[in-house]
């Protein structure tokens, strides 16, 4: 007599509930990353453009939520008035550091808590 091998219908099911709870991990996450990556872009284009050192912080600010929303950045990550942002001046040298926290709602009360934070220097003197 032959030997059947082979997962069963309740293996099945246990495998598929957790391949499950891994794919709705996911779809709640990579949103998260694909708008921190949309940061990360904005913040090197204005580290990249000439004389960005120059600019007070408010043009700063608002350039890198006008560039953001080009890149589907969340009003409340980047806004104005956001905490996040801060550009520093020392030594003559300029950066601009984005630092945030985003709450993801995940099943009942449970919530993912992700931390996002770059540094990037941007290009010219400070007089």
């Amino acid at each position: 007599m032959k030997k059947q091998a082979g997962v069963t219908l309740i293996g099945f099911l246990f495998m598929l509930i957790i391949a499950g709870f891994f794919a709705l991990m996911a779809m709640r996450l990579v949103p998260a990353y694909i708008e921190f990556g949309g940061v990360v872009k904005a913040m090197n284009q204005i580290a990249n453009e000439p004389g960005s050192a120059q600019k007070s912080v408010s043009e700063i600010r608002g350039d890198l939520a006008f560039k953001g929303s080009f890149q589907y950045v969340d009003d409340a990550t980047l806004g104005a008035n956001s905490q996040a942002v801060k550009v520093e001046r020392k030594n003559g040298q300029t950066t601009l550091s984005v630092n945030y926290d985003k709450k993801i709602p995940f099943l009942y009360n449970i919530d993912f808590l992700v931390h996002f934070q770059k540094t990037v220097a941007l290009k010219g003197n400070v007089g």
